[in-house]
């Protein structure tokens, strides 16, 4: 919420229960109205990715928006963050799970569907690569002006 507020924006706790957002965002004009939801992890894992479910294929909105925060072992850092519009959220989820279920997994064997999702910075391992490579993520790095009354 931070980030939020040193760039003008207001920005408060969702009321208990809201199922998708975290954080609900408008300027001072109330120009902009949008929701965040916040994903965290720490900047060590085995893939570098956040934990999602099945449900976060569907949530889609124009005035949705994810942050993925990646917490630093070096607690002097601030997070890196990649504030994502939920369409694209959505999208890349859809696509890297479907991708996920046609390759085979040990021994051959398919994978089995399930609710665990993935959203990762970097998807060549399903094939996705040439869309969702390494590096794709940054485009969305600190993009805390999608968040901004549009001008």
């Amino acid at each position: 919420m931070s980030q939020l507020l040193r760039r003008g924006l207001i920005a408060a706790l969702a009321p208990v229960g809201v199922p998708t957002a975290d954080i609900v965002i408008t300027d001072d004009a109330g120009e902009r109205a949008c929701a965040l939801q916040v994903k965290t992890r720490r900047e060590l894992g085995s893939d570098g990715g956040w934990h999602m479910k099945a449900k976060h294929e569907n949530i889609r909105g124009t005035s949705l928006f994810y942050v993925f925060l990646s917490f630093p072992t070096d607690q002097s850092r601030l997070p890196d963050a990649f504030v994502v519009p939920s369409i694209v959220v959505a999208d890349t989820l859809y696509r890297a799970h479907r991708a996920w279920l046609a390759r085979p997994g040990r021994g051959g064997k398919p994978h089995k569907d399930g609710e665990m999702r993935r959203f990762l910075p970097d998807y060549t391992r399903e094939n996705l690569g040439d869309e969702f490579g390494p590096g794709w993520l940054e485009h969305y790095r600190d993009a805390w002006q999608l968040l901004a009354p549009e001008t």
